[in-house]
C-alpha cells in the first residue's frame, strides 16, 4: 500500500507494513526505516528479502516509552 496521503488514523493503516510505509509514518528516510527494521527493538519479520511490520505489532512498539534507538 502506498501511504503518500495523509494518514490521519491508524484504522486507516494496513495490516502489514513495509519498510517505505514506515519510513512515511516515521518521517525518517528509507535508509533509517531499514536500519529500525534491523533493530533488535523493532518487530520486524523478513520473508525472504521482503521485511513486513504488522499494523499492531507497530502500534504496540510505537506506545512503548523507551524506543530511542538512534537509527
Amino acid at each position: 500500500m502506498n501511504l503518500e496521503n495523509k494518514i490521519t488514523s491508524v484504522d486507516q493503516l494496513p495490516l502489514s507494513l513495509t519498510v517505505s510505509d514506515i519510513s512515511h509514518i516515521l518521517g525518517i528516510s528509507k535508509q533509517n526505516a531499514y536500519n529500525l527494521c534491523h533493530s533488535e527493538s523493532f518487530p520486524s519479520i523478513q520473508i525472504g528479502k521482503r521485511i513486513i511490520i504488522t499494523k499492531l505489532a507497530f502500534i504496540e512498539w510505537m506506545k512503548k516509552p523507551k524506543n530511542n534507538i538512534g537509527v
